[in-house]
């Protein structure tokens, strides 16, 4: 037994820990957008799924001696094709098909070897049960999710902060070359277990395979009442609806807070335990106990979504409704998003355990994986490819919580052993139907009103952007802002006076304000841009000046031009340069920048590549000796500053960091025209940071913490500045913090 053990957790190992690996590799290609993670997961659920069907056409159509011949000289191919590394002849052109290019890029990089690795679960406990057929191979499948656990939680904390990518991949393939080894090792055990077959002459059926006892209570894999294509489309809708909720639930987080790693891996890990637990012995998922904590898991989740948007009349017999939404609404976003993990493992913890449920005997065991992980691929095909072009928003987390929900109500609508089962207690079902609808309609409301409002909204790749107007009545005070995601991208008071001051992140009191102001040339500057926004940087072009904006997300360039006015009202020269900023850099000729503004720092997912040694290095060969690079690193969970001072250190550049208060007017509301931000001044012209305007705004140089490395292509990690509001939590919590 230890001979399958030990391939099957290796496998599992190998397979989880090459999906933060290869996205890290190729995350700075395309924008750092949480899309890049998404649609990886739909590659890594694709190859999986062709993996599983690989293994059950194997078992089902050829003799173990054939089965292993035919695996082990895939394997050897596979080695043949090993480094995964991809080149740089795969960096794209520009910014568009992304979705494309990355279904390209890791199918022809990494497609064989994750394809033979994908199909070590089902074939090796295919392969256990002909070697011990009369022993369950399920518990494997638990093995097998705890070496994808310990993957994914090795990698933020032990594999990334230690070592560089490029070590990273080649320690990936030595394991590979230890996992076929492995393999091997299983694959003399079934060959060796067919000759004892023929030498006494009990070889079964012609692809050699033989039955195990059925496990009590499972059947043939159906639920009574449901039929065998009952039981399958529940095969599928289960993870289907999992994966929805995994990928989902690491949306709203990697948007909210950042697009890293750590960050990934925390909600795939829950999804993965509760696949462990579900698996392991038929216990541990108790209806009784995780269907009433799914029901408060998501009405916790639908408070949070209607918090902000529905005013309940303050009536006796309301009063309760409105005091949880009303609290819903205050939650800080750490606890809001504590909040959604909980509901996604209880949510993962029903889907899986009554998958197990459904478990059918071993002579079953591949097509019941294939079916599996045809779900986990529908799953990832509506987040990854249908969700953008069917929803404005980012509906698929309402859509996953609420279809969690209606399959539980599904189960024991179905499932013969349930009290509940084709209506019986009709008195419980006039609860569960009602229940179901109005969490339905919850939902649907909560996610309806986030677009509602706004004067446009649209979704892409690179995620979703809405523009909102207020006070248009008044002249004076009509406002119109950008927003990605949560966060203000720009705002401009279009009918007023002031529609060609800069506001917002750009004020005159702000870092780069005083820069535009105080720079010793006064006109005919060449400044770049990284970050378009809503053209705001524009404001401070002058005749003469020369404005050179980098901006991946065409949706941006466009909404810049047709909702705000900051682009055509500039007297400077303007030109939009498509495509990743850094890539764009790289192939073009030295621009002799006078000012170059990396802007795209402030949203809450930040391009980690822009941050790098090799970064920095490539603006310093685009900039004049004497040039300013400017840096907004205002964030609300990430301290940036001692990168940015670690890379100047590094290239012994002069810095300032200018911390700029937002305003309040007299009746103590944010005036939205200045926002309190951060913007780092690097050069090397000393004169020029000596300047009162910018010297006396300049705050305190701090000592660069020790444990703040300098970033580099191949080694960086934002969990030593990960900062998720540690002033709230237990002194006890914040020590263990980075």
């Amino acid at each position: 037994m230890a001979a399958f053990g030990l391939t099957l957790f290796t496998g599992a190992f190998l397979l989880f820990l090459v999906q933060p690996l290869i996205a890290k590799f190729i995350l700075p290609w395309f924008g750092g957008t949480p899309a890049v993670w998404t649609t990886c997961m739909l590659v890594f659920q694709v190859l999986l799924l062709g993996g599983y069907a690989y293994a059950h056409l194997l078992i089902r159509h050829l003799t173990p001696r054939r089965q292993v011949v035919v695996h082990l000289a895939l394997l050897a191919l596979a080695l043949v094709l090993l480094p995964i590394t991809p080149g740089e002849h795969w960096k794209p052109p520009d910014g568009t098909f992304p979705m494309g290019r990355i279904l390209l890029l890791l199918t022809a990089c990494l497609g064989l070897p994750y394809w033979v690795l994908s199909a070590t679960g089902p074939l090796m406990q295919a392969w256990f049960s002909q070697v011990y057929p009369h022993k369950t191979p399920y518990r494997l499948y638990a093995l097998s999710n705890s070496g994808s656990l310990l993957a994914l939680l090795s990698y933020p904390f032990v594999v990334e902060p230690a070592f560089a990518r490029q070590a990273q991949a080649q320690g990936w393939s030595l394991g590979f070359g230890l996992f076929a080894l492995l393999a091997t090792w299983c694959g003399g055990r079934v060959w060796q277990r067919a000759d004892e077959r023929e030498g006494h002459k009990t070889s079964g059926s012609p692809s050699g395979r033989q039955g195990v006892e059925q496990e009590p209570g499972t059947a043939d894999g159906t639920v009574a009442g449901a039929g065998p294509a009952g039981a399958t489309g529940l095969w599928l809708g289960l993870p289907a609806c999992a994966t929805v909720l995994l990928l989902a639930v690491t949306n709203k987080i990697c948007l909210d807070i950042a697009v890293i790693p750590f960050l990934w891996v925390l909600p795939l890990s829950l999804y993965l335990v509760s696949f462990i637990v579900s698996f392991d012995n038929p216990r541990w998922y108790a209806r009784w106990f995780w269907l009433p904590a799914l029901a408060v898991a998501l009405a916790a989740a639908l408070c949070i979504a209607l918090g902000e948007h529905v005013v309940v009349p303050d009536r006796l017999l309301l009063r309760p409704v409105g005091w949880l939404l009303q609290r819903a609404e205050a939650l800080s976003l750490f606890s809001t998003l504590a909040i959604y993990l909980a509901t996604l493992f209880v949510g993962c913890m029903v889907c899986h355990g009554e998958l197990y449920r459904l478990r059918p005997a071993a002579s079953r065991l591949t097509a019941y994986y294939l079916a599996i992980a045809a779900g986990g691929a529908l799953g990832g095909f509506l987040v990854a490819v249908l969700a953008p072009v069917l929803f404005r928003d980012y509906f698929e987390l309402p859509l996953g919580l609420f279809g969690v929900g209606a399959l539980a109500a599904t189960m024991l609508w179905v499932d013969p052993k349930s009290p509940l089962h084709h209506g019986r207690r009709v008195w419980a079902w006039s609860l569960v139907v009602p229940a179901v609808i109005g969490l339905g309609a919850g939902f649907y409301h909560g996610a309806a009103a986030g677009v509602r409002n706004p004067v446009e909204v649209t979704r892409s790749f690179y995620g979703v952007l809405k523009v909102e107007e207020y006070w248009t009545s008044d002249l004076e005070a009509h406002e119109v802002r950008l927003l990605h995601g949560t966060t203000t991208h720009g705002v401009q008071f279009p009918s007023g006076q002031q529609r060609t001051q800069p506001t917002s992140y750009y004020t005159p009191q702000s870092g780069i304000g005083r820069t535009m102001q105080h720079f010793p040339r006064a006109t005919h500057r060449r400044v770049g841009v990284v970050g378009l926004g809503t053209g705001t940087m524009a404001a401070w072009g002058r005749e003469g000046d020369e404005f050179r904006i980098y901006e991946i997300n065409a949706d941006v360039e466009r909404l810049a031009r047709e909702r705000f006015f900051y682009l055509a009202d500039s007297p400077a020269r303007i030109e939009i340069v498509p495509g990743d900023a850094r890539l764009s850099l790289e192939r073009e000729p030295e621009q002799g920048f006078d000012i170059l503004v990396l802007d795209a720092f402030s949203s809450d997912s930040i391009p980690v590549h822009l941050l790098t040694r090799e970064a920095f290095a490539l603006y310093l060969r685009h900039l004049k000796p004497d040039g300013v690079l400017a840096f907004h690193i205002s964030n609300q969970y990430l301290d940036l500053e001692p990168v940015v001072r670690r890379a100047a250190e590094h290239f012994q550049l002069d810095i300032a960091v200018v911390h700029d208060d937002e305003t309040w007017d007299a009746e103590d509301e944010l005036d939205t025209q200045s926002y309190a931000t951060d913007w780092a001044i690097l050069t090397r012209n000393a004169v020029f940071l000596a300047l009162p305007a910018i010297a006396e705004a300049a705050g305190a140089v701090p000592d660069i913490p020790p444990h703040i490395r300098l970033w580099t292509d191949e080694h960086s990690s934002l969990l030593p500045i990960l900062d998720l509001e540690p002033d709230t939590w237990p002194a006890r919590v914040r020590r263990w913090l980075p």
